[in-house]
């Protein structure tokens, strides 16, 4: 059952509001919008990239009927505080999934994100964290006056290396769900992460290419002092 059958079976509707991650995934939005309720934003962890129970707290009024909890990268949502939140409230809490991989599939990323973790310099790998199956492999790369994320991302394409920008525009900063709302790290998110690849199917030789090109501009991305 899609997620606005869901919260429609639940009787959310008109004049409810549902607080939802702004962290990507417009279709969770627009669900809720499709259900009749209005989507509020709450900010993300930025380890897991998910919502932070806080956050979703802080969001809560006394307009507030649900919660839909996004499970990102291959990470998973602090659920047990968030179905918590939700006791304390009396709100519904759903969780929106992702595709999982083949069991074989997800230790062959598993590996390859350890061997990423290793070797990487110059910048800021996933925390690992309990469960991670690492369907994106997602590092930071934040900006100081010197080449910034999209920079790096062009010039280790130039190497070769294939990589992608998992969220290049919040949902609360596009048109159809502005919101004048403060998310500080949903912003640094979608502003520092690059998704570097951990597809099962790459060799160790492939691996140490994708290393040496991220390694190489490493130096770059030291503070300008």
């Amino acid at each position: 059952m899609s997620t606005a059958a869901l919260l429609r079976a639940a009787g959310v509707g008109v004049g409810d509001e549902v607080v939802v991650p702004a962290f990507g995934n417009v279709e969770v939005a627009e669900a809720v919008a499709m259900a009749g309720a209005l989507p509020v934003f709450a900010d993300i962890d930025p380890a897991t990239y998910c919502l932070e129970p806080a956050a979703v707290e802080a969001a809560v009024t006394p307009r507030t009927a649900a919660v839909v909890v996004v499970h990102r990268f291959g990470r998973p949502a602090d659920v047990g505080r968030l179905h918590a939140l939700g006791r304390r409230h009396g709100l519904l809490v759903l969780e929106h999934g992702e595709s999982e991989a083949p069991y074989d599939e997800m230790a062959r990323r598993r590996e390859r994100a350890a061997f990423l973790d290793a070797k990487l310099r110059g910048v800021r790998t996933p925390e690992s964290g309990v469960g991670h199956t690492y369907q994106q492999y997602v590092v930071r790369v934040p900006g100081n006056g010197r080449p910034d994320r999209d920079a790096f991302a062009r010039a280790i394409r130039g190497k070769g290396v294939e990589c992608r920008v998992p969220v290049k525009t919040p949902v609360h900063r596009m048109p159809e769900f502005r919101r004048c709302v403060s998310l500080p790290e949903t912003e640094r998110a979608a502003d520092e992460t690059l998704a570097l690849p951990v597809d099962a199917s790459l060799t160790r030789r492939d691996m140490q290419r994708i290393a040496a090109a991220c390694n190489a501009l490493g130096g770059l991305l030291q503070p300008t002092g």
